[in-house]
């Protein structure tokens, strides 16, 4: 079942202060990927689903096979030019699924980042995933277990990022999403394009101590019934990137969001993002966080938004030089804005608990114990949701 809809943001992380770029200089590349031209990941493993339409009541489980190969292109176009695109392809068999038992799911990305001089660089990504979730019917009738929730996404990110002065940086960004389902009735009500743009100013008062004013502007556009349901939001953000120490590091924006929403009341919103990150050993970390933002719904014939207060934390931890646990957990009190005249405004709370355990055996292969928990509680019963996901997975780079 569809329930919240998570509309692109500009993340806020905790991340070093920027200085003067240097010429050429680029995100990381993964150091299996560092020299190649072409590198493959392929990744097969099991797992079972304790809810594997994510219904709110009589929940229907299953053991799942998957295969997932993926490959990645990088090359230099040029001293200052890198491009890169990858295509994943994931399979996936449902011992205990009524109907179509082989699902498969599509993703490719492609990016180009272009440095023009040591202070004007340049990126351009974009990124199409196609996820198949067909009708699922009882065996003999008509029942229907899951509706088809198949649909693509497509998101084109772009980004100019300029230091005006040694200390003093300007960004522009901008990001379009859209989203479109094969199911006509989903397709009437949640087919829409998301447009996201952005200007950040930074300023270096310290070596560790960066401040940062930013001002977004977002715009949703349904495809269908958008005199109910577009919205347009305007945000002004102020704060901070402090670096206390080699391994400390932390990230704070507060600000303000003044939402108009169609056929439903304007308002004017904080908005926060938080983050702490402390690094205790080689490859070990512990972060936390809270942010507070407001999200798109599926049942928007009922709820107009959802807001959402979101804490979260995750840990890594070397045990040894092979072998790295890894932990996470959210939790994410919120509120269902329902619609003038329809529905009153109604609590729910969502908890994710996920936890790893990531033998490297050596260069190429790697095997993962993945345990992964949701519980969702909300006043309305249609919306609540409780499933527990664990398997074990093995990939091997080429």
């Amino acid at each position: 079942m569809i329930r919240r809809l998570k509309h692109p943001i500009f993340a806020t992380a905790c991340v070093g202060l920027l200085s003067a770029s240097a010429f050429a200089v680029y995100a990381p590349i993964p150091e299996q990927e560092q020299g190649k031209l072409l590198t493959i990941y392929a990744t097969a493993g099991a797992y079972y689903d304790t809810n594997i339409f994510g219904a709110p009541a009589d929940e229907l489980s299953s053991m799942v096979y998957q295969v997932s190969p993926r490959f990645v292109f990088n090359v230099s176009a040029s001293d200052q030019t890198l491009v890169s695109a990858s295509y994943q392809l994931s399979v996936d068999y449902f011992v205990d699924r009524p109907g179509k038992q082989f699902l498969d799911s599509h993703s490719a990305s492609a990016s180009v980042k272009h440095t023009f001089s040591p202070r004007l660089e340049m990126e351009l990504s974009d990124a199409f995933q196609l996820s198949k979730n067909p009708e699922s019917l009882l065996p003999g009738l008509s029942t229907v277990l899951n509706t088809d929730q198949s649909y693509s996404l497509n998101q084109l990110d772009g980004r100019l990022a300029a230091n005006l002065t040694k200390r003093t940086g300007l960004t522009f960004k901008g990001r379009v999403a859209t989203f479109s389902y094969d199911n006509e009735t989903l397709a009437e009500e949640l087919d829409r394009s998301e447009f996201l743009g952005g200007l950040v100013l930074t300023h270096a008062l310290l070596p560790e101590i960066q401040a940062v004013a930013e001002y977004r502007h977002q715009a949703i556009r349904y495809a269908d019934g958008g005199e109910t349901k577009d919205k347009d939001s305007d945000f002004v953000l102020a704060g901070a990137d402090y670096v206390l120490s080699a391994r400390t590091a932390l990230s704070g924006r507060l600000g303000a969001e003044y939402r108009r929403r169609k056929d439903a009341d304007d308002e004017l919103m904080p908005y926060a993002e938080l983050a702490v990150k402390a690094d205790y050993a080689k490859g070990s970390y512990v972060s936390a966080g809270y942010g507070f933002s407001v999200e798109e719904v599926s049942n928007l014939d009922v709820y107009t938004d959802m807001t959402v207060h979101r804490f979260f934390a995750n840990v890594q931890q070397v045990i040894s030089p092979r072998l790295v646990a890894t932990g996470s957990l959210s939790w994410e009190p919120g509120k269902l804005n329902g619609r003038e005249g329809v529905s009153p405004d109604r609590d729910e709370t969502n908890v994710k608990l996920g936890v790893a355990l990531i033998h490297r055996l050596n260069t190429r292969w790697t095997v993962s114990a993945t345990l992964d928990r949701d519980d969702v509680t909300s006043d309305d019963p249609g919306r609540m949701l409780k499933r527990t996901r664990g398997g074990l997975t093995v990939r091997c780079v080429f």
